[in-house]
């Protein structure tokens, strides 16, 4: 009974540590510009990531001090948590498969269109009063006076490898064809009809196309690209604590019987 109490309390000791990255990937992603401004998914993961931490913590205590009711509690809890967790990595999974960026002739970097994207996402940002307080945020950031500081000649930006917030929001799209003076500066465009968003584009260094679709497209665009990376972190975790919920099955198991047996050689259990 000791020794398989114990063996639980290290398997709930690793899936305390576990919990570490899920609550790294929420973190991480609150650092990140786009996802700070959004606010869509960082909490669900840290807020997930405490709950499993203190429902090892729970198991830990319950495993090393032999206290059952606390490790039936476990037992529940983190099945319930890794059921989240996979609910959580599929969701992740399942908004983030469409939408990529399309090729533009003469450009390295990609435009994006706010049509290619799940409609969950896309709902994230269609509302004005949602993307009034996004692009306030986004306009506050230095990633589109960071161009300038970058690129001095039209050639150097078009051949550079912008980010898709960087390219739905710092600039007019390439079919406008306007000219370019610096990242953030165009004039004189070929054709305004050809998008809305070209009669979106705006010169005032606060506005640029914060307005556009486009913009709304490359902040789904880089979302897209960072949830992906969470949810790799996310699933190889859910795959590790499947493995240490079984295993800390196997431990309580095998020391319910060990229990039994000892009643049993002692004449208590009826």
């Amino acid at each position: 009974m000791a020794l398989s109490s114990n063996v639980i309390g290290a398997i709930n000791f690793v899936a305390m540590l576990l919990s570490i990255p899920i609550i790294g990937a929420g973190i991480w992603l609150s650092t990140e510009p786009d996802n700070a401004c959004v606010k869509i998914l960082q909490w669900p993961v840290i807020i997930l990531g405490i709950l499993i931490l203190v429902v090892a913590v729970a198991g830990f205590i319950g495993g090393f001090w032999r206290i059952p009711w606390l490790l039936i509690f476990y037992l529940v809890a983190m099945l319930i948590m890794i059921i989240l967790l996979a609910c959580l990595v599929v969701f992740i999974y399942m908004v983030t498969v469409k939408g990529s960026g399309h090729l533009e002739p003469s450009r390295n970097y990609l435009e994006y269109h706010l049509d290619d994207f799940s409609g969950f996402l896309r709902r994230r940002v269609r509302s004005p009063y949602k993307w009034d307080r996004i692009r306030n945020c986004l306009s506050s950031t230095q990633m589109c006076p960071e161009l300038n500081q970058s690129y001095r000649m039209a050639q150097d930006f078009f051949n550079a490898h912008i980010t898709p917030l960087q390219s739905g929001c710092c600039k007019p799209p390439t079919q406008c064809g306007y000219t370019f003076v610096n990242p953030t500066y165009w004039i004189s465009p070929i054709n305004n009809a050809a998008d809305m968003d070209c009669l979106n584009w705006s010169n005032d260094q606060m506005q640029l196309c914060y307005n556009c679709d486009s913009c709304k497209a490359g902040l789904l665009a880089n979302l897209k690209k960072e949830w992906r990376r969470a949810d790799i972190i996310l699933l190889i975790t859910l795959v590790a604590l499947i493995w240490v919920y079984l295993i800390g099955c196997c431990a309580f198991r095998n020391a319910k019987t060990e229990d039994l047996f000892r009643k049993y050689k002692q004449g208590t259990y009826t």
